[in-house]
């Protein structure tokens, strides 16, 4: 692993001026758990690495109870969100997710922003966050811009994020009544794996408990091209139809759940 210069700023403006003193000899580290692999393996040779572990305004995770927002900050990790009542209560489908990230130790140091910036097509993070119609705020020398994260990636391993922009903060809208939420990573093994499918549903019901107001399905790991070592498409395929149903049937039930 090559030497390299670690910065540590502690404001967001901080870090971007050191993006853009610095350009494409710099490279923003979060968690660590994705770029330190690369760094190990060569893939990445920055001469600077731009810390944004004490940014204090990236560590920020609340429910506006005045909007009804929930907002997640690029580096809370995937432990916060795990433990956290609001989520396991309000947003299963983001606990299924986070839970199953990695490992303990992983999930302990690893951030939801990284998970979401490295556009990785098997991260877990972002199929939730899609299909709660979450929003990414990106921050730059030009100020803040407000992208869908269904839009937020181009490619695998690429985003629209430019040079001089990192992820602050997801802002997910306030959720209607009667609505349920489940999310499935569905590999060979229950943990430490990367998913063959990951498979996110969200159903809102109308007063009636019977009709469909708004249905949503998010998958992961599933296009544009969906071979791979891992698994064939028409494996992934087969997966996707039973797993889809057994997920819209879950989010029935925790609606039912929570009516009574």
């Amino acid at each position: 692993m090559n030497s390299f210069n670690y910065l540590s700023p502690k404001t967001i403006e901080q870090a971007i001026s050191l993006s853009g003193q610095y350009g494409e000899k710099a490279k923003f580290i979060a968690g660590g758990t994705d770029i330190v692999v690369k760094l190990k393996k060569g893939e990445i040779k920055p001469e600077y690495l731009i810390s944004l572990r004490k940014i204090k305004e990236l560590t920020k995770f609340f429910k506006d109870y005045k909007t009804g927002e929930l907002v997640i900050s690029a580096m809370v990790t995937h432990a916060s969100l795990e433990k956290s009542l609001i989520i396991q209560n309000k947003y299963p489908i983001i606990y299924d997710a986070v839970s199953n990230i990695g490992s303990l130790q992983v999930r302990n140091i690893g951030t939801i922003g990284g998970n979401l910036i490295n556009a990785v097509p098997s991260a877990d993070g972002a199929i939730p966050l899609i299909a709660l119609d979450g929003i990414a705020v990106l921050y730059g020398s030009n100020g803040e811009r407000f992208v869908k994260i269904k839009d937020l990636f181009v490619a695998p391993y690429k985003t629209i994020l430019k040079p001089d922009e990192i992820l602050k903060k997801i802002i997910i809208p306030k959720q209607a009544q009667n609505t349920g939420s489940a999310y499935i990573k569905f590999g060979r093994r229950a943990a430490m794996e990367l998913p063959l499918v990951g498979i996110g549903v969200l159903l809102i019901l109308d007063n009636d408990l019977k009709t469909c107001l708004k249905a949503r399905i998010a998958l992961g790991v599933a296009g544009p091209v969906r071979d791979s070592i891992r698994g064939k498409a028409w494996y992934r395929k087969e997966i996707i139809q039973v797993q889809v149903k057994r997920m819209g049937l879950k989010c029935l039930e925790i609606i039912n759940n929570n009516y009574c």
